[in-house]
């Protein structure tokens, strides 16, 4: 077997053997792929729509636009840095492209007609709009935006290996959530008063408390992760209703303590807001080390039958170090080089949540041929990535 032929990616496996299926039923696949993208984006663009409208119907047009530009800065700000914590073990683009719109179009719609609702059955007027913030608004919100990981936990299990994917996917999906809500609250404040109620609910809403949503709906997210590597069948059913209900509790808690101290913000954001926002940091970079120490672990008995070295097992296991490692491959390789070192780290990421897989009983014959393509994509990736640099070192010597 050679992996030559083989291309990096999710899960890459190792080109299948001959089977005498007919080219119609090997394209089935391809076809349900595409299929499945071209609903997701009818429905997430009639979402989109109809959103946008009702904004628009409620604040005007303009209102509306100078809302989306501003509400841009929360993807600038929330978006890196759930790729930042995903770098170890990077998720399909697509998969994170559908937890984003999923909370953008999707649940931001349900939650504009399900909280209307809500209020109307509770009696919430006018008066009682603060009943649907601490009672209404958390359950229907992280509930919808929640579904976003589920989903993904019930139809693409196998690309979800821990918490921090599940931290990832919730992430993106409050994120989405949070851009289009701002853009309501953005708008409706310039409806109301011009340009300094806009900006007034830029520094309220974007700029202070950006992170507001996500630290809510991670904490379904982490139950999502629990579930996809949990054995028990009652945890993997109980951990993402614990994170749910602990995702609507913080989130009725916040907006309560919002709605009681109106004439005390500032405080409110400094004794309450910010201690729960440096816990959602370090929770965020306990979850990075956490993955870095399971790849190490992971990869280590790769290392003691010979297939890595324990230097590159560190090398793996420390971002400074696989920067440091890229860096190299630049220099003695050029771009190619780098590229190649990129795709081997990457494929070694890939083995190594593959293997915590298969440490806990999840063995089957697809697991164990995409365990020896990762292996073979990693030799070929080191020779290619070695011999241009050893190729290079001698160009050099025999310019001189």
């Amino acid at each position: 077997m050679t992996g030559g032929a083989m291309h990096p990616g999710r899960h890459a496996t190792a080109p299948a053997p001959a089977t005498g299926i007919p080219p119609a039923m090997a394209r089935r696949p391809a076809l349900r792929r595409w299929l499945l993208v071209a609903a997701l984006t009818v429905v997430f663009g009639l979402c989109g729509l109809l959103m946008l409208a009702l904004v628009g119907a409620t604040a005007g047009v303009t209102g509306t636009v100078l809302g989306a530009v501003l509400s841009v800065v929360v993807v600038g700000i929330v978006v890196p840095v759930f790729l930042w914590v995903d770098r170890f073990e990077s998720e399909p683009t697509g998969m994170l492209l559908f937890a984003f719109l999923w909370g953008a179009c999707v649940a931001t719609l349900g939650a504009a007609f399900l909280n209307d609702l809500g209020g109307y059955l509770l009696g919430a007027g006018e008066e009682g709009n603060p009943l649907v913030a601490v009672g209404v608004a958390p359950v229907v919100e992280e509930t919808l935006k929640g579904l976003a990981p589920v989903l993904l936990l019930l139809f693409r299990r196998r690309e979800i290996d821990g918490i921090l994917d599940g931290m990832v996917y919730a992430g993106l999906a409050a994120c989405g959530f949070a851009f289009v809500e701002d853009i309501l609250y953005l708008a409706n404040g310039y409806a109301d008063a011009g340009e300094k109620g806009l900006f007034g609910v830029f520094v309220v809403r974007v700029l202070m408390s950006p992170f507001a949503h996500p630290m809510f709906t991670i904490c379904t997210g982490i139950g999502v992760g629990v579930a996809a590597t949990a054995r028990r069948p009652l945890v993997r059913w109980t951990a993402p209703l614990l994170g749910w209900v602990c995702a609507i509790t913080l989130h009725s808690l916040w907006n309560a303590a919002a709605v009681i101290s109106s004439g005390g913000w500032l405080l409110l954001y400094v004794v309450v807001q910010v201690p729960l926002f440096l816990a959602f940091a370090g929770l965020l970079l306990w979850a990075r080390r956490r993955e870095a120490s399971l790849i190490g672990a992971q990869l280590s008995p790769y290392a003691d039958h010979g297939w890595l070295t324990h230097a590159e097992v560190a090398m793996l296991s420390s971002m400074p170090e696989r920067r440091y490692a890229r860096a190299w491959a630049f220099a003695h390789g050029g771009a190619e080089s780098k590229k190649q070192m990129h795709e081997f780290q990457d494929a070694a990421s890939e083995l190594a949540m593959l293997r915590a897989r298969l440490n806990r009983g999840q063995v089957d014959d697809r697991a164990l041929a995409e365990e020896r393509g990762l292996l073979d994509l990693m030799s070929v990736r080191r020779q290619q990535f070695l011999g241009t640099a050893i190729y290079r070192k001698f160009e050099v010597l025999g310019h001189l």
